[in-house]
């Protein structure tokens, strides 16, 4: 068990904070937006309600436990006060992730193993010099309750037995930690999403499908094998040759790399900015949030629970 700082209680924030507190850890939470820091503990409670009624929680956890496992503090020094692991998932922007990395860098113990959960930035430039060999990546993804992907990625400068303590202790907690080589913006999945939804927004502009077709087409024809298959090994059932011939007679160019997309910039004009606002690509009807989030993690957690039954290919190689 370890004393956890997670600095940031918004979407990611808060529900690493109950992942951590679940996997055993004694978890500070701090957001600078008093509002936010609020509304953590019943973001959290729900979540660990659907955990409960799927039985994928801890025996005999409940909001009792969540209480004594995560406290909310609104000074960043206390937060991080006796911290082994300090979390920090705050707003992806360079200039608020280097004022909070200086910060730290004040209040923090030198012994603390820093891991920051950005998405996209390089954000080794903006840690100051003494921290950078206890500084590293640790990605995750949405909701990283039901998720268990984590990025880890350290610097050039980042000590390789902080990586595999932060390596280990995603692991112990049930988790599927990737160590990278190095650091590339996106990193894996993220990289291969992108892609998609490069070609996605592009079949939105030109008026080829909309968005409930799209949709349609990942989930009842990608989404079906890759649980099982992913894409390497789909490509070996395939047979690579196809593979070969689809590269060779250049069957798919990738749409141009322009920066925007004139579907997505309309529905955000039109403050249609997703599931929050009541309406995005889809219309939501103005349904209550929490219950949109409760009724996507209930089905995630079915499909995790089916896959967990079924395996993966992948898994039957390792097993031969």
């Amino acid at each position: 068990m370890a004393n956890v700082a997670v600095i940031g209680a918004g979407t990611m924030g808060h529900a690493l904070a109950l992942v951590f507190a679940l996997g055993g850890h004694t978890v500070r939470l701090t957001d600078s937006n008093p509002e936010t820091l609020a509304r953590a503990e019943g973001l959290m409670v729900k979540a660990l309600a659907t955990l409960e009624a799927a039985g994928e929680a801890p025996e005999g956890w409940g909001s009792a436990q969540l209480a004594q496992a995560v406290t909310r503090h609104a000074g960043l020094a206390e937060t991080v006060d006796g911290a082994a692991l300090i979390v920090e998932a705050i707003i992806e922007k360079p200039e608020a992730k280097q004022a909070l990395f200086a910060a730290l860098d004040a209040v923090a113990p030198r012994d603390a193993i820093i891991a920051s959960n950005t998405s996209y930035l390089d954000v080794f430039p903006y840690v100051p010099e003494g921290r950078r060999a206890r500084t590293l990546i640790a990605h995750w993804y949405t909701p990283p309750y039901l998720v268990d992907l984590v990025d880890i990625v350290g610097s050039a400068d980042t000590d390789s037995a902080c990586v595999e303590t932060v390596r280990a202790m995603c692991a112990a907690m049930g988790k599927q930690p990737i160590v990278m080589r190095k650091f590339v913006p996106g990193y894996i999945a993220n990289r291969l999403q992108s892609a998609m939804g490069l070609e996605v927004q592009k079949l939105l502009d030109e008026g080829v499908a909309t968005a409930e077709e799209i949709d349609a087409a990942i989930i009842h024809g990608i989404a079906l094998r890759l649980p099982i298959l992913g894409v390497l090994a789909k490509a070996d059932f395939t047979g690579l040759p196809m593979m070969q011939l689809a590269m060779a007679n250049r069957m798919y160019t990738p749409p141009e790399v322009r920066g925007r997309s004139e579907a997505l910039d309309a529905a955000v004009a039109a403050g249609r900015t997703g599931v929050m606002a009541g309406a995005g690509f889809y219309n939501w009807h103005g349904a209550d949030p929490a219950a949109l989030f409760e009724a996507r993690d209930r089905r995630l957690l079915a499909l995790k629970q089916a896959l967990r039954r079924i395996g993966t290919m992948a898994g039957m190689e390792r097993d031969q």
